[in-house]
């Protein structure tokens, strides 16, 4: 079983929204729901442990997109190594390859749903509005900027429109929807405090506070 000790080395290099500050935030609620909901607790936490671990992989380019498909192969070389059987490797795979929240491949089992939520818990509340505009900072992104109505009723900027933080809250953050009920118990709170700043920052870019 892979350890925390173990994974520092794989996020040495990984960018602030990706570090393995997240993956330890992710792993500690892994640990609290996977035991509320009674999950496969060693496939959940090496699952956890190895699912942004792309930028590991010898022949990863860093590739947002696709980088829960590299993950999930650096996850196979890494469990195979320590002998693990082709069934419960195929399950942390499997985790892995669904826990991107614009990705094809869907969580079918629990531990899949429960890492899913794990790292989507992760985009909300507090350190979800950090990682907003970290991310936002590492694109060149502008951090504030007024959200047109075209956006808001259809996701469809206007002509020279930026994508600010209150883009992705919007576009992203704001729809993440949690499949265990331990996680959506966890979201509520969260989620507010995400509504409530993206208010009132609106308020304050147009000057209203």
């Amino acid at each position: 079983m892979p350890s925390l000790t173990q994974a520092r080395q794989w996020y040495a290099a990984a960018d602030p929204v990706h570090d393995f500050d997240h993956i330890v935030r992710v792993y500690r609620l892994a640990e609290q729901i996977g035991q509320a909901e009674g999950a496969d607790m060693e496939i959940l936490l090496a699952a956890a442990l190895l699912h942004d671990t792309a930028d590991a992989a010898p022949d990863s380019e860093g590739d947002r997109p696709t980088h829960h498909l590299a993950s999930a192969e650096f996850a196979r070389r890494v469990l195979a190594e320590e002998g693990w059987p082709d069934d419960r490797i195929d399950a942390v795979v499997h985790c892995i390859r669904a826990h991107r929240f614009r990705g094809g491949e869907k969580p079918q089992t629990l531990e899949a749903k429960i890492l899913f939520d794990c790292d989507k818990l992760d985009v909300t509340g507090a350190i979800g509005v950090a990682r907003a505009f970290a991310y936002a900072a590492l694109a060149g992104q502008p951090l504030t900027g007024e959200v047109s109505e075209s956006f808001r009723n259809s996701g469809q900027k206007e002509s020279g429109e930026p994508h600010t933080p209150h883009h992705e809250y919007l576009f992203k953050l704001s729809k993440v929807r949690f499949h265990t009920a331990t996680a959506r118990a966890l979201a509520e709170e969260r989620q507010r405090y995400m509504a409530g700043f993206f208010e009132r920052l609106e308020d304050e870019v147009k000057g209203r506070r």
